[in-house]
């Protein structure tokens, strides 16, 4: 009988919202760092689960989106900062999203409520398609200017990563995956977080805000170092006794 020592699963939780810009940084240097981790390839005995949870960054936003007006000006009263500072920072950020490939448009930017964007991440999960809906709501949102407040656009947008045009809108239409979006905030709360991106890497180990994909990767390959292992049985079946007896 031969025995090999095997990994369990690495899993990586990860907090953020929508309407966060430097939430879909955060994301892009997730992926470039578990592209550079070779665990990541279940062929090789990796095993890798992300789970995006939800955070409302203004969880009384309104459920209509405002339209018009240009978001420096939004941005200087939410923080009290001066217009030219919340310029800078938009200029700042727009040019530090661009080196990691993202097409930031804040002059189109519709602020609203992203609760029912966040339930449909969880529907998404259901079938899979989390990963692709959770981008697919960054773009809509922070490039083209979409509203994360209308139903119809939700939902447009859910039938473009795959899921049924039905499924969603009844989700949508009713209460479905209320608490579970309000189960990830309670438990955000709960282990303080404070601001997002925030990322739980191995149930152990918490990488707080957009880190560059170097500091991930080190945060993966540590939290990989550190996990249980399980023994699994590799060898042909063989004669072998139990409670009830021997087999003969």
């Amino acid at each position: 009988m031969v025995w090999v020592s095997m990994k369990t699963e690495l899993t990586i939780d990860v907090w953020s919202d929508i309407a966060c810009p430097w939430c879909w940084v955060g994301k892009r240097r997730l992926e470039a760092a578990l592209a550079q981790f070779e665990h990541r390839d279940p062929s090789r005995g990796g095993c890798v689960a992300l789970r995006w949870r939800a955070f409302e960054l203004d969880a009384s936003a309104p459920p209509a989106a405002e339209t018009g007006g240009p978001y420096a000006p939004r941005l200087a009263r939410k923080y009290g900062m001066p217009l030219a500072q919340a310029e800078a920072a938009i200029a700042r950020l727009t040019e530090v999203a661009a080196a990691d490939g993202l097409d930031m448009r804040f002059d189109r930017i519709r602020p609203g409520n992203t609760f029912d964007g966040h339930r449909l991440v969880h529907l998404a999960h259901e079938s899979g398609l989390e990963d692709a809906m959770k981008e697919r709501l960054f773009k809509a949102y922070l490039s083209e200017g979409q509203s994360m407040s209308d139903r119809a656009t939700l939902v447009r947008l859910a039938v473009e990563v795959g899921l049924d045009r039905d499924a969603a809108t009844a989700a949508l239409e009713g209460d479905a995956f209320s608490k579970d979006v309000r189960g990830d905030e309670a438990e955000a709360s709960e282990i303080g977080v404070r601001g997002v991106p925030f990322f739980v890497i191995g149930s152990k180990y918490a990488v707080s805000g957009a880190q560059p994909a170097d500091l991930l990767l080190g945060a993966l390959e540590k939290a990989w170092s550190e996990l249980p292992q399980r023994l699994e049985d590799v060898s042909s079946e063989g004669a072998a006794c139990g409670p009830a007896g021997c087999e003969v």
